[in-house]
């Protein structure tokens, strides 16, 4: 609906408005008017004629008149220089804070466009937070625009279609705003690919007409049934819009004909109860299609859409897809969230749209909470906005709705943090399953949980929701800074015991003079960055000491002070200590560490060819060895040379479980006819528990020699900007 005066809006308005509260709406109209004048919009037009607009939007969903003055006003604080609190002491604080709200608020600079469009997000969504009203005047402001974008250039239409097709229209889908989101897609779909909108309205239209007469007798056909058995309903054909034609064809793989082929038909009716009776009509007309039956009624989606969905084989064998829902239901489906809004009447109740608006709102919050930067929550909501929904069960039969692909790890982040970062293990259905196994609408998911346990880098690889993403990088994070903290500790402590000094004896003056002259905040950020490698331990020392040169510490010179020089590795450093992949130490074996900036200290064997050239710097290289009391299992690698023979790698494996090791990796180097080059990747628990192993797999008869690979030349990875997560992974590489 077009408005093009205030006189038009507040007779619209007046329908469901007091006449009190719509002259609130015109006061706000003639506040913004002045406060904008000699403003004009690329196409000519006063700037007033925006937020009018903006607020026609919202008058056609009936919002309440402060989310109206608040359209009114949306572009004051930012577009001229009137205040926040000019707009408070003329309109009131809920007003005043719902136009901060909805500002774009973009003054400040950013490295790049896409950290603005983060950083605006993630503002927005404090924001909304604060009042559900703000992303709806935000939405209107944004169809206003996509409305009005052929006046800007090509280069500028394809950024905001790309960012209305990105972030607002799967708002709107999130909030139930089906209207909204379609004409979102259309408007964003004819600007970011204008021939593709073209050839595909052309190829719709030429095939309209041979479509009408098919059309018109599933229609009677459905009519009729419904008419026998005494039911009044409204039956109408639903248009295919362009963007989820294209969209089809693009994810689907399916050509044009294939998705048109199918006739789609809505049946609005007046109780749920006539809902299920239509549809035991409509199956009875034409035969189901197994298992492409839905009932969103009795377990609405995510965002409180509700409908019954079914397919049928029509005549002469045409699919047909009908949606069965209540009137009520098809408010909601194209309004969602403003159907019913919450501020319109003085009933304190919420609705179910308002209670899972404000469910995923505070989502939202936790997520933005745990998030490293801006990028990195836009990345996280994204993943959350769009996809289609499974149900699974708890164990006690609650519903929980997750993204398509989840897998236990996202259930039990769902079920609350604690849960996910103490998981270990689950049961789908009944049968225990891996973790990062797909889950299925249907399924009882149950999760068992340790004390103590934490989360597992490796589950970044594959969960799927924004929620469990974020919490696992959250938890990681932290755990790391303090690994890192705990190891420059350390490090800094032995180089300052080498000048007869001690951390924790120095004078809170000179921690400081030092933070300043790296310009860092707290002795924690210091620490951190010398177990990240990030900083070396003797330039620290130096700052610290200024009275005294400290350089690299050299050699020692008998195996007792070595001893008392090298740093004792205990195996439970964690995530900022790792071990080189090119040969595998274990305890017993002699160890040199080098520093590896943003990786902390990876150990290696002392005999290792790859630290070779990392030795002629002495500021690099960390003497080490292992503490006597060292924890934990090691992987280490061996080659056998064997004769072939049916069922050796079972013998193997069978030799090596025997003696408490296990098998990480197998892999055959070498085969001829009658010989084989096997290579294990093992786990024990020292030298001497892997020479038990190695003696063990000599006895098996076709095995002729056994021995352990210490080094190999690694391919270094291209450099890639990675985040410290996926370092874990790739540590010691």
């Amino acid at each position: 609906m077009s408005l093009t005066t205030i006189d038009s809006l507040a007779s619209n308005l007046s329908g469901y408005l007091a006449s009190e509260q719509v002259n609130h709406v015109r006061r706000a109209y003639f506040y913004a008017e002045q406060a904008h004048d000699g403003q004009f919009r690329r196409s000519g037009e006063p700037y007033v004629t925006h937020p009018l607009a903006v607020a026609g939007i919202l008058s056609d969903m009936h919002m309440d008149h402060q989310s109206l003055m608040a359209a009114m006003l949306h572009d004051v604080i930012e577009d001229t220089g009137i205040s926040k609190t000019a707009i408070k002491s003329q309109f009131g604080e809920t007003v005043a804070d719902m136009v901060d709200g909805v500002s774009k608020l973009n003054k400040i600079h950013f490295s790049s466009h896409a950290e603005a469009q983060a950083e605006n997000f993630q503002k927005m969504a404090l924001a909304m937070a604060r009042d559900l009203r703000v992303i709806l005047v935000k939405l209107a402001d944004r169809l206003h625009n996509m409305r009005t974008l052929e006046v800007l250039s090509p280069e500028k239409r394809r950024r905001i279609a790309k960012e209305t097709l990105d972030i607002y229209a799967p708002i709107a889908n999130r909030l139930g705003m089906n209207a909204v989101r379609v004409e979102f897609e259309e408007l964003g779909f004819q600007a970011l690919y204008p021939m593709r909108a073209r050839r595909i309205d052309a190829a719709v239209k030429s095939i309209r007409g041979n479509r009408k007469e098919i059309v018109k007798q599933i229609q009677s056909a459905v009519e009729a049934c419904l008419e026998r058995e005494g039911m009044s309903a409204r039956v109408f054909g639903r248009e295919k819009h362009l963007y989820s034609i294209y969209e089809k064809m693009r994810t689907k793989r399916k050509s044009f004909s294939e998705i048109m082929d199918v006739y789609a038909f809505r049946i609005v009716v007046d109780s749920v109860d006539t809902c299920y009776r239509v549809l035991g009509a409509v199956h009875n007309l034409f035969k189901p299609v197994p298992g492409r039956f839905k009932d969103y009624i009795a377990i609405p989606k995510a965002n409180g859409y509700q409908s019954l969905h079914t397919t049928l084989f029509g005549m002469h064998g045409v699919p047909i897809e009908i949606q069965i829902r209540t009137e009520e239901m098809e408010a909601m489906a194209n309004n969602g969230i403003a159907a019913h809004w919450l501020y319109k009447s003085s009933d304190d109740t919420p609705s179910n749209a308002h209670i899972r608006a404000r469910q995923w709102i505070n989502g939202l919050l936790e997520m933005q909470k745990n998030a490293g930067n801006s990028l990195e929550f836009i990345e996280n909501v994204k993943i959350d906005l769009f996809p289609d929904e499974i149900y699974v069960f708890t164990p006690k039969g609650r519903i929980m709705e997750l993204p398509a692909g989840s897998t236990a790890v996202d259930f039990a982040y769902a079920v609350h943090t604690d849960v996910g970062n103490s998981c270990v293990a689950c049961r789908i259905s009944r049968r225990l399953a891996p973790l990062s196994e797909p889950l299925e609408s249907g399924q009882t998911v149950e999760i068992i949980t340790t004390p103590g346990a934490q989360p597992n880098p490796a589950w970044l690889s594959f969960v799927v929701t924004g929620k469990a993403r974020s919490n696992i990088r959250h938890f990681l994070k932290n755990q790391r800074q303090s690994e890192s903290i705990a190891l420059g500790r350390r490090l800094l402590n032995k180089i300052l015991a080498g000048h007869g000094a001690q951390l924790d004896k120095l004078t809170p003056e000179r921690i400081q003079t030092a933070l300043q002259e790296f310009n860092l905040e707290s002795l924690d950020d210091l620490l951190s960055d010398i177990g990240l490698g990030n900083r070396m331990a003797h330039i620290v020392a130096q700052k610290l000491l200024p009275e005294q040169p400290v350089v690299a510490t050299p050699g020692p010179k008998n195996k007792k002070e070595a001893r008392q020089a090298s740093l004792a590795i205990r195996g439970s450093e964690g995530m900022v200590m790792s071990y080189a992949k090119c040969c595998y130490p274990i305890p017993g074996d002699p160890i040199v560490a080098h520093i590896s900036s943003g990786r902390g200290m990876v150990i290696h064997m002392d005999s290792c060819n790859n630290i070779a050239e990392i030795r002629q710097q002495p500021d690099k290289v960390v003497p080490v060895r292992w503490d006597p009391d060292v924890e934990g299992e090691f992987s280490v690698e061996i080659r056998v040379e064997l004769e072939n023979e049916r069922g050796i790698i079972a013998k193997l494996a069978t030799a090596i479980t025997s003696k408490e090791a296990n098998i990480e990796r197998i892999s055959t180097v070498e085969r001829d006819a009658r010989f084989s080059i096997v290579n294990l990747l093992l786990t024990v628990k020292n030298r001497v528990h892997l020479a038990r192993v190695m003696k063990h797999i000599r006895l098996i008869k076709p095995v002729s020699k056994v021995a352990r690979v210490k080094s190999k030349k690694l391919v270094r990875p291209i450099k890639s900007s990675i985040a410290p997560e996926s370092l874990l992974r790739k540590a010691g590489e």
